[in-house]
C-alpha cells in the first residue's frame, strides 16, 4: 500500500500552500481506500467463487464414484445376498456388524452383542469393539434407527451413500490443500481433476466400500489441510487455537476408523521431527501436534476399551521420546555449523534409543505381541534374513504388500500428473536442503537474519514437502499404501505449478525473470495442462458412466443360500479368511476365523485351519478341527489349485514349507524340507476313501465350493 511522507531537504510550505498540500493528502488517502476497498472485495470474491468451486466438485465426484458402482454391479437390481456378497474379504466382516447392530432388538442388545460377541471366533468371547475400528458402523447403524428414514432408504444404501459422500470431504480437503498452498483456487482444481483421472491410483472406494482407508482417508486429508493453514504465519491466537482443534478432530477421528492409523502417524511424526530439527517448522506448533498425536491415539485407546496395541505402537514411544530428549537436551539450536550438526546427530541417536527403550518397557509390562508378524514382514521384505514364518509369508505373497508396479508411473504420466510431480519436487527438494544448511549456519545470527534465511522455503510447503516424500517411500515399497501418495501428489503438483516462488525460482535459474511473467505463467500453464486433461480424458469418463455391468457369481450366491436353508444358525464353519468373512455376513452364522489379522490368537489359529490345505493326515485335520468346534468345513478349488500365485507364494507352498514339506511341482526345494507322509488333504478328500469318510461327509457341491459335515465322535 503507497504511504506519503514528507521529502527529505525539502522546504517546509509556507500557510499560502497547506491546501494543495492537504488536497493531494486527501487524494492519495482515498485512492489508498479505494485500492484497499477493490482489493477485499476481490478476495470476498475469488473465496466466495473458490468455495463454490470446491463444494461442486466434491458433490459430483461423490455422485461419479455412486454412478460407477451401481454401473459395474446394478446394485439397484441384484438381490441382497449378492449386494452381500459384493463386499468382498474384510469388507463384509466389517459391513457385518452394521448389520448386526440394525437387525437388533435394540441399540443396547446390539453393543452388548459386539462387547460380548462370540460368533466371530468359535468357543472364543471377543470384544469387537476393542478388537477392530467398527465404531463407524455402530454411530450409522444408531444414525439410521433413530432418523425417520427407514420407509424410504435401505440400510445398505445408507450405508454407502455415507462413504460416498465422506469421499466429497476427502476431495474438498485436497482442493482446499492445494488453495491454501499456492494463494489460488486454480489449483484446488487442478488437484480435483488430477485426482478424478487418475482414479485407478487414488483410491478404490468404488468395489471396497466397507474397507477402513475409506473411512480413514477422507479425516487424513482434512488433517493435513488443517496442518498446512496451521503453519501459515501471523496467525491470530484464536485462529490457531481453532485450528489446532481442527488438527485434534481430523486426528481422532482418523485413529478411530483405521488400525494402520499408528503407522500413517508415525511418517507424519518423523516428517514434523526432520523438519523441526533443521528449524524450517516453528517448534511450538510442532510440539502441539506431537501433544495431538499422542491424545488422539490416547482417547481411541481409551474408546476400544485400552487396546495394548496402540499403547504399544512406535508413535507413543516416539513422540514421549522427543518430549524426553528435548527436556535432556537443551539449547540444541545453538552454535555453529559443525556444533549444530553434531548436537543434531546426538539428538537423533538420543531419540531413536528412547523410542526403542519405551517401546520395548511398554510391551514387556502389556505382554504384547499383536503386531509381531508387522515386524517379521518388514524384516523379510527389506533383506534382513529370509524367513518360514507363515503369517510374514502370507504378506510377502500378496501383490498388496509388494512392491509399486512400474505401469503405475505410466498411467500416471498419461495424465501429466508425474511428469509435473517430479518438475516441482526436484527444485523444492534442492531448495529444502538449500535452506535447512542456511538455517544451520544462521543460528548465532539476530532474529531477523535468521528469518531471511528461511523466507526461501515456507512452513507449509516444507511440511507437504517432507509430507510427499515420505509417503512416497512408502508406497514405493508396499503398493497398498499408494492411495495415501497419489491423492497428496495431485495436490503437490498443482500446487507447484500454481506457486509464484516455484516460477520465481525456475526462472531465476533460467535468467528469466520479470513479475509479469512470472504472474503469467503461474495462470497459463495450469489453465493449458487443464484443457489437455479434460480434452484427453473426458470423452473416456463419459464412456465409462455409459458402460453398465452386472454382478454374477452363481456358485456364491448358491453356496449361501445352502447355508441359510440347510444348517443350523448355531453352526460353526471353518475354512479361508476371506471367504467366511462372506459367510458371517451372508448367513450369520458362526466363524473359525476371519480376515481381519492383527491378534496372534487369530493367526495361530488360522495357520491352524489352514492345514485343510497343506499335506497332512485326515485325523489330524478332524482333530484340529474339532478344537475349534467346528462343524462344516468349505473348501475351495480356487485355493486347493491355486494358479494365480508362482510357485513358493500359493498358500499350499506356504503351509508345506512352514510344516517342514517339500513344496509341489517342478522347481528348487530347501534342503531341510522333506516330503509328507500323507497326501494334501484338499485333495485327497474328494475320493471318498474310508479314512476321511469316517470323519467328513459331503453335504454340498458345486463348481467352486466343497462343503463337508463333520462326525462327532464321541
Amino acid at each position: 500500500m503507497t504511504t506519503i511522507r514528507q521529502r527529505k531537504g525539502g522546504k517546509v510550505p509556507e500557510a499560502d500552500e497547506d491546501q494543495p498540500s492537504d488536497e493531494k493528502n486527501v487524494k492519495s488517502e482515498g485512492k489508498n481506500l479505494y485500492d484497499h476497498t477493490g482489493g477485499k472485495l476481490w478476495n470476498i470474491l475469488s473465496l466466495t467463487v473458490g468455495g463454490i468451486v470446491a463444494i461442486s466438485l466434491g458433490l459430483l465426484t461423490s455422485v461419479y464414484v455412486a454412478t460407477l458402482h451401481e454401473n459395474d454391479l446394478w446394485f439397484s437390481n441384484i438381490k441382497e445376498v449378492e449386494r452381500e456378497i459384493s463386499f468382498r474379504t474384510e469388507c463384509g466382516l466389517y459391513y457385518s456388524y452394521y448389520k448386526q447392530m440394525i437387525q437388533a432388538a435394540s441399540i443396547q442388545q446390539g453393543l452388548h452383542g459386539l462387547v460380548y460377541d462370540n460368533k466371530t471366533e468359535s468357543v472364543r468371547t471377543i470384544n469387537i469393539l476393542e478388537r477392530m475400528n467398527v465404531y463407524q458402523e455402530v454411530f450409522l447403524s444408531i444414525l439410521y434407527r433413530i432418523l425417520p428414514i427407514q420407509q424410504y432408504l435401505e440400510p445398505v444404501y445408507f450405508y454407502i451413500y455415507t462413504l460416498f459422500g465422506l469421499q466429497a470431504i476427502y476431495v474438498i480437503a485436497l482442493y482446499v490443500t492445494s488453495w491454501l498452498l499456492s494463494g489460488t483456487w486454480l489449483s484446488g482444481l487442478l488437484a480435483v481433476c488430477w485426482y478424478i483421472t487418475n482414479r485407478i491410483d487414488t483410491t478404490r472406494v468404488e468395489f471396497t466400500i466397507p474397507l477402513r482407508e475409506n473411512w480413514a482417508l477422507p479425516f487424513f486429508a482434512v488433517q493435513i489441510a488443517a496442518i498446512t493453514y496451521l503453519f501459515r504465519s501471523h496467525l491470530q491466537p484464536a485462529q490457531e487455537r481453532l485450528t489446532l482443534l481442527a488438527v485434534f478432530v481430523a486426528t481422532f477421528l482418523f485413529s478411530l476408523t483405521w488400525q494402520f492409523n499408528q503407522f500413517m502417524m508415525l511418517i507424519q511424526a518423523l516428517a514434523l521431527f526432520i523438519l523441526d530439527c533443521f528449524d524450517i517448522l516453528p517448534t511450538a506448533k510442532v510440539t502441539w501436534l506431537y501433544i495431538i498425536q499422542i491424545s488422539g491415539l490416547l482417547l481411541v485407546c481409551a474408546l476400544q476399551f485400552f487396546n495394548s496395541m496402540i499403547l504399544g505402537s512406535l508413535i507413543i514411544s516416539f513422540n514421549t521420546s522427543i518430549l524426553i530428549a528435548r527436556t535432556i537436551q537443551k539449547n540444541l539450536k545453538k552454535g555453529n555449523l559443525l556444533n549444530r550438526l553434531g548436537k543434531l546427530i546426538l539428538h537423533a541417536l538420543l531419540v531413536s534409543s528412547l523410542t526403542l527403550l519405551v517401546n520395548r518397557f511398554i510391551k514387556k509390562i502389556l505382554n504384547l505381541e499383536s503386531d509381531e508378524h508387522i515386524f517379521k514382514f518388514l524384516k523379510a521384505k527389506f533383506g534382513f534374513g529370509a524367513t518360514r514364518d507363515f503369517d510374514a509369508n502370507l504378506y510377502l505373497c500378496e501383490e498388496a504388500f509388494g512392491l509399486l508396479p512400474l505401469n503405475t508411473f505410466s498411467r500416471l504420466s498419461d495424465t501429466l500428473l508425474f511428469y509435473v510431480y517430479i518438475f516441482i519436487l526436484i527444485p523444492m527438494t534442492i531448495t529444502a536442503a538449500i535452506v535447512a544448511l542456511r538455517n544451520l549456519s544462521c543460528s548465532n545470527q539476530d532474529q531477523e537474519k535468521v528469518e531471511e534465511c528461511t523466507i526461501a522455503l515456507k512452513p507449509d510447503a516444507a511440511y507437504n514437502l517432507i509430507h510427499t516424500v515420505l509417503f512416497g517411500c512408502l508406497a514405493l515399497s508396499t503398493m497398498r499404501m499408494k492411495y495415501l501418495w497419489t491423492s497428496h501428489m495431485c495436490v503437490f503438483a498443482s500446487f507447484g505449478l500454481c506457486s509464484t516462488e516455484i516460477w520465481q525460482l525456475i526462472l531465476k535459474c533460467a535468467r528469466l525473470y520479470t513479475s509479469q511473467r512470472t504472474q503469467v505463467i503461474k495462470y497459463l500453464i495450469p489453465i493449458i495442462t487443464l484443457l489437455y486433461i479434460l480434452y484427453k480424458f473426458w470423452p473416456g469418463i463419459m464412456d465409462e458412466l455409459l458402460e453398465l455391468r452386472e454382478f454374477y457369481d452363481p456358485d456364491t450366491v448358491e453356496l449361501m443360500n445352502w447355508i441359510k436353508s440347510n444348517t443350523p444358525n448355531t453352526a460353526v464353519f471353518a475354512g479361508s479368511m476371506q471367504l467366511l468373512a462372506g459367510v458371517k455376513l451372508c448367513t450369520g452364522r458362526t466363524l473359525t476365523n476371519h480376515p481381519h489379522y492383527e491378534d496372534k490368537h487369530l493367526r495361530e489359529r488360522t495357520k491352524q485351519i489352514y492345514q485343510i490345505y497343506a499335506k497332512r493326515s485326515p485325523e489330524d485335520v478332524y482333530r484340529i478341527l474339532r478344537s475349534f468346534s467346528t462343524d462344516y468345513v468349505i473348501l475351495e478349488d480356487s485355493i486347493c489349485y491355486e494358479r494365480r500365485h508362482s510357485r513358493g507364494c500359493r498358500l499350499r507352498d506356504l503351509l508345506d514349507v512352514a510344516n517342514g514339506h517339500i513344496m509341489d511341482g517342478l522347481g528348487e526345494n530347501e534342503p531341510d524340507l522333506k516330503p509328507s507322509l500323507y497326501p494334501r488333504f484338499c485333495e485327497e478328500i474328494k475320493k471318498n476313501l474310508p479314512s476321511y469318510t469316517i470323519h467328513f461327509t459331503r453335504v454340498f457341491q458345486n463348481k467352486t465350493f466343497h462343503v463337508y459335515k463333520l462326525a462327532k465322535h464321541k
